[in-house]
């Protein structure tokens, strides 16, 4: 059996597996109702949550979800220069593609896209607005964090192992550095149709829109030290009183070692793994289906190794705009990986 014939079965049973992953929340909450007897569908008529929390933890979660966590990559940012963390790899080039794919999404895309799916439901889904208001706020929170995340998990490695579909990852792995510069990092169709813009939006229209709001910013939170290049995790692995948490944590969520793992330039020192790794809040996915590597070590660097350092507007706006490098994957009737032509079975070999 070839190898693009095992890869297929592979995604094929982990596509099985997850399936079952996006029912177990949902099954286990009817399963406490039926073994409580509570049916909060019958009697639920606002968006409601068990509790109310802390006003000064609402306040922090909201503004985290709109200009805090925009201030707060700001802020790493600068720390990441503070201490010279980019030395000499932030050319022009790299320069105005991180500043055009950070401002981009979150002044227009992002905007534009919630805008208009909430338009678009009451449309759609006639009737349906607040329809789960019923939902107990950590359900909910468990629910859409599993669906959420696990969703772009399959984006993500999908991106990774269908060669048609590297070229709208590739920009965010082009940087050769890692940190808050190019966290944004990422080609316009991929952040156009990235599922959680659409599914944020639709879960505040159905009435889940409080649970899905602490999913996000938890989210960002977690993602954004994740390509940090700070590595906040350390102290876990140097401490053997830490070691206990250090193996719950880098096997839970995605954590500097292990996502710095998934942008290494290579993948034959031990440490990077470029093929898997591909987690973006929750690493247990690939501790699930076996994308992941845990070595509790730092490549030495990033990147790809056969980068052209392309226009920025080529890996912005590529298919609309193509690369002038000759040869380059983003250029006209270049390769779909690799820094050669070459044909779709050695693609498929390769990946």
């Amino acid at each position: 059996m070839s190898t693009s014939s095992i890869k297929g079965l592979h995604i094929t049973r982990d596509a099985l597996v997850s399936l079952l992953l996006y029912i177990t929340p949902v099954a286990l909450m009817f399963l406490v109702f039926y073994w409580t007897g509570a049916k909060p569908w019958l009697h639920s008529t606002a968006p409601g949550w068990e509790y109310n929390l802390p006003v000064w933890i609402e306040v922090i979660f909201k503004n985290l979800s709109t200009w805090g966590l925009p201030v707060l990559m700001v802020v790493l940012g600068l720390v990441e220069f503070g201490a010279h963390l980019y030395e000499n790899r932030w050319k022009k080039n790299e320069r105005i593609l991180d500043i055009v794919c950070f401002v981009a999404p979150r002044v227009v895309i992002r905007p534009f896209l919630t805008y208009f799916t909430l338009w678009l439901l009451p449309h759609a889904l006639p009737g349906l607005k607040g329809v789960f208001n019923w939902v107990p706020f950590w359900w909910g929170f468990l629910i859409i964090a599993v669906a959420d995340d696990l969703t772009q998990y399959w984006y993500h490695r999908l991106h990774h192992q269908v060669p048609f579909m590297w070229r709208f990852h590739r920009t965010h792995h082009s940087a050769p550095y890692m940190g808050m510069a190019m966290a944004s990092r990422q080609n316009l169709i991929y952040t156009v149709f990235f599922s959680q813009i659409y599914l944020t939006a639709a879960l505040v229209y159905l009435g889940l829109g409080y649970a899905a709001l602490f999913v996000g910013v938890i989210k960002g939170i977690i993602t954004t030290l994740a390509h940090s290049s700070i590595p906040w995790d350390k102290p876990f692995y140097k401490y053997r009183a830490l070691h206990p948490v250090a193996w719950v944590l880098e096997r839970l969520i995605s954590t500097p070692a292990t996502h710095q793992a998934h942008h290494a330039d290579t993948s034959g020192d031990g440490v990077g793994h470029y093929k898997g790794n591909f987690g973006n809040m929750f690493f247990l996915w690939d501790i699930i289906f076996g994308t992941g590597i845990i070595s509790r070590k730092y490549p030495s660097s990033f990147g790809i190794k056969h980068y052209m350092e392309e226009e920025w507007y080529a890996q912005f706006l590529w298919p609309f705009f193509k690369s002038k490098k000759e040869g380059s994957e983003l250029s006209q009737g270049g390769p779909l990986v690799g820094d050669a032509p070459i044909s779709f079975n050695q693609v498929t070999e390769r990946f």
